[in-house]
């Protein structure tokens, strides 16, 4: 496939690339833009490093073209700190240590984004089903369901407990 002009909306941006659209919106992302946040982790859509939001929802940018990521809102964990705050999602993986060699976290953190956006309020179950395709190396699962507690009770204006 020939390069072609794109123009892609990141992180409340208008971006022009210059690709082939099959080219995987990551290495758009990452090699094009220098949104370094987005990870590659397997390039087949299973672990999750690449997570990014489009349009609202968790989506695998290793798996997306950037044809196809055209005419869509993509969010990267770039665009997800504003105005010099935090994200709540952010936030409560600070506040809960979540992280530890963080290679996945960008991926974990957008995919939690997307979750609470669907699910204010998510059991111990909804979350891991929700993040079952976000693997962690390292291990963190509780800290992580301990940080989307935490991060959905900061969104609700609640004091975390």
């Amino acid at each position: 496939m020939r390069s072609e002009v794109h123009r892609l909306k990141v992180n409340g941006e208008e971006r022009e690339v210059t690709v082939a659209g099959d080219t995987p919106l990551l290495w758009v992302l990452r090699e094009q833009l220098g949104l370094t946040g987005t990870k590659f982790g397997c390039g087949e859509q299973l672990c999750g490093a690449c997570t990014v939001l489009i349009d609202g929802a968790a989506e695998r940018a290793c798996g997306t073209s950037v044809a196809d990521a055209v005419g869509s809102e993509i969010l990267t964990i770039e665009g997800l700190k504003q105005g010099g705050v935090l994200h709540p999602v952010q936030q409560a993986w600070l506040d809960e240590r979540v992280s530890q060699c963080g290679y996945c976290q960008p991926g974990q953190i957008l995919a939690v984004v997307a979750l609470l956006g669907e699910s204010p309020r998510p059991t111990d179950r909804e979350i891991d089903l929700a993040l079952e395709g976000n693997l962690c190396r390292c291990g963190t699962y509780p800290r992580i369901r301990r940080g989307v507690h935490r991060a959905a009770a900061l969104l609700a204006g609640e004091e975390p407990t």
